[in-house]
């Protein structure tokens, strides 16, 4: 799940980002509207969290503006802004959810996982595939209670295929929801993470499309 910060405290966006890094997600930060434009119209982009109090243009006429091009990324609205009347008229103006500041990271990161999981086909933090279970909330594998560690990258892979079960997703899908911009990636990390995740999965659980992507099957 790749997701865009619009922050202009930067030292709110630092931890931010370091705390949506440690749950799992991929995060990359803009400090103002046009920049965030920018990158919604030239980068992959599955989530926005957008502040209000922007620099340069208000954060709802930036939310107008993704609404009235027929976006439909989801946003979720982080501000100061806390009356009623705000939130009214950020949620009308097509937020998704809406978080006043101050805020507890942990209510922040449940609302992301609840928009992440109306993407996906996932509807609860567990997955189940087959003897697999994977916890986003806890960031727990387990094959028929027996309890796997396995390393960031290759539980985010898991969780994306788990998630999209019954999809096909292409190297590139994997590594456009993997990595950050300017992050160096090796020509063949997505196949070496696969390679260990089969290492610990049950046989055949993650198959290979030639030529066209990875795939786990709803029943598995």
């Amino acid at each position: 799940m790749r997701i865009l910060l619009v922050e202009d405290d930067m030292q709110l966006a630092r931890g931010l980002h370091q705390s949506l890094r440690a749950e799992g997600f991929t995060a990359n930060h803009v400090n103002n509207a046009n920049s965030a434009w920018l990158t919604i119209q030239t980068n992959e982009c599955d989530m926005l969290i957008l502040d209000l109090g922007l620099p340069d243009m208000d954060g709802l006429s930036l939310l107008k503006k993704i609404r009235q091009h027929n976006l439909r990324l989801p946003v979720l609205i982080l501000t100061a802004r806390d009356s009623m009347e705000d939130k009214i008229k950020g949620l009308d103006q097509g937020a998704d959810d809406y978080l006043s500041k101050p805020f507890d990271v942990n209510e922040l990161i449940a609302r992301l996982r609840v928009i992440e999981r109306r993407l996906g086909t996932a509807t609860t933090s567990i997955i189940q595939v087959g003897q697999v279970s994977l916890d986003s909330s806890s960031h727990q594998i387990k094959i028929a209670n027996n309890v796997l560690d396995m390393p960031r990258k290759e539980f985010m892979v898991l969780k994306i295929l788990m998630e999209q079960a019954g999809r096909i997703q292409s190297r590139e899908q994997l590594e456009s929801k993997l990595y950050e911009w300017g992050e160096e990636v090796a020509s063949n990390a997505i196949e070496v993470h696969i390679h260990h995740l089969r290492k610990k999965l049950p046989e055949g659980f993650i198959k290979t499309i030639r030529g066209v992507g990875y795939s786990v099957n709803k029943g598995h």
